[in-house]
């Protein structure tokens, strides 16, 4: 994919807008439409007698698809174009969302879940990309927290509103409603983002490492495994928890309605918590982050086992601090520790690994759930994240060695830190 990303003072700004408010777009969009499952899972479950490790399946087919295409998708992006993938990827994953409306039975809800996955596999890689590629620097940090944070917002409205419409209308009627709001933001980014944002590929960047090619070997140097899986833990455990919340909050007697209504508290949680870790990652640094959320995450899951419901509503945005701060430093990192010709690559590899990892933990935490209890498969989730911790440790040793080459000092980082705590 080749992207467009001209400097300040070359590039007008209105384009760069453009890029990234479209962006943001798509991702409010797709990442709305992913999160909505959590709310449709425990519907499912009542109507086709399903086992948690069946349910947990039926989560990792729509983010194993999902997973597995990220990087293939970069490459038809970079061939076709990137605007145009994007296009059609959306109304691909609006198309899943009508499916499912449609469904009778579990065969149909699979082919639903399976053409939604395919849909938003383009999303991640591509339009991280353009936005990495429309900024230069700090900037493109700031950008890219803003980008990550605008995932969020869809991952509030879409389930809230899915919650209101379910409270009115039948389950499917409500998935049917959802995909047709896709297929018009399909043809908004049609409209709103021209083809001329994606054009000349950008020239490299004199504080980015200098890499020879673009390839796996060069990738997997240095820092960026680290990073990477600290985002495999780090996904898998929030995607394990939100699978297991629904059933968690219906166990201590919470409805269709105050679900929707937590999830949103969740993720509201969450939005803050990727603006304040942004802050205080550019601050403190990727290991005082990491010991912050993901400590605050097994905390919070362990609390929120022993809480009735009111109390267990009212933890829930602190949970989502938490459970979303992490992602804020890692995807802004990502563009550090790689050279500019590894960047499509870098992020359709880092994608690939945590949205993998967020596929198959439901289905694994699952099995658990049906073999030991919702409960105490609950405390293993909350356990597996402090696994992050020495891992972010080592990164922060080979990412400060790094510090010369990677990030700005003084007062220019103090400007960058500025920068993301704003922008998201």
């Amino acid at each position: 994919m080749t992207i467009s990303a001209l400097s300040p003072a070359t590039r007008p700004a209105p384009g760069k807008t453009r890029i990234l408010s479209t962006a943001c777009s798509a991702h409010a969009l797709h990442d709305g439409l992913t999160d909505t499952l959590y709310l449709l899972l425990p519907l499912w479950q009542v109507q086709f007698a399903l086992s948690y490790a069946a349910i947990g399946l039926l989560r990792a087919v729509y983010t194993g698809a999902m997973a597995s295409l990220q990087v293939p998708m970069a490459g038809i992006g970079q061939r076709f174009g990137a605007v145009r993938v994007l296009v059609i990827g959306t109304a691909i994953a609006a198309a899943g969302y009508l499916l499912l409306g449609a469904s009778s039975g579990v065969a149909l809800l699979v082919c639903g879940l399976v053409l939604g996955g395919i849909g938003s596999s383009v999303q991640h890689p591509i339009a991280a990309a353009l936005v990495a590629g429309a900024y230069d620097g700090p900037r493109a940090r700031a950008a890219l927290g803003t980008y990550n944070f605008a995932g969020d917002l869809g991952k509030m409205a879409l389930p809230s509103l899915a919650a209101v419409l379910i409270a009115m209308m039948s389950w499917r009627a409500a998935a049917s409603v959802i995909g047709a709001v896709g297929l018009l933001a399909a043809a908004g980014i049609m409209l709103v983002l021209p083809r001329a944002s994606v054009g000349a590929a950008r020239p490299p960047q004199s504080h980015a490492p200098a890499e020879p090619t673009s390839g796996y070997a060069a990738l997997m140097r240095g820092g960026f495994p680290l990073l990477l899986a600290i985002g495999v833990i780090d996904s898998a455990t929030r995607m394990g928890f939100l699978t297991f919340l629904p059933f968690l909050l219906r166990a201590k007697g919470a409805a269709v309605p105050e679900i929707g209504g937590a999830l949103t508290l969740v993720f509201a949680g969450g939005a803050a918590g990727k603006l304040a870790c942004g802050f205080l990652g550019a601050r403190r640094g990727i290991l005082a982050t990491v010991l912050i959320t993901e400590g605050a995450t097994a905390a919070g899951i362990i609390a929120l086992l022993a809480l009735p419901l009111g109390p267990a509503l009212a933890l829930l945005p602190v949970i989502g601090i938490a459970l979303n701060g992490t992602s804020s430093v890692l995807y802004g990192t990502v563009p550090d520790l790689v050279g500019d010709r590894q960047r499509e690559t870098a992020f359709g590899v880092f994608y690939t690994g945590t949205i993998g990892a967020g596929a198959l933990s439901p289905a694994l935490y699952g099995l658990l759930g049906d073999a030991i209890g919702l409960k105490p498969a609950l405390v293993l989730v909350a356990g597996a994240v402090l696994l992050t911790l020495p891992l972010a440790w080592r990164l922060t040793r080979g990412y400060a060695a790094a510090a010369p080459r990677v990030r700005p000092a003084g007062p220019a980082r103090d400007a960058s830190a500025a920068g993301e705590a704003g922008g998201g």
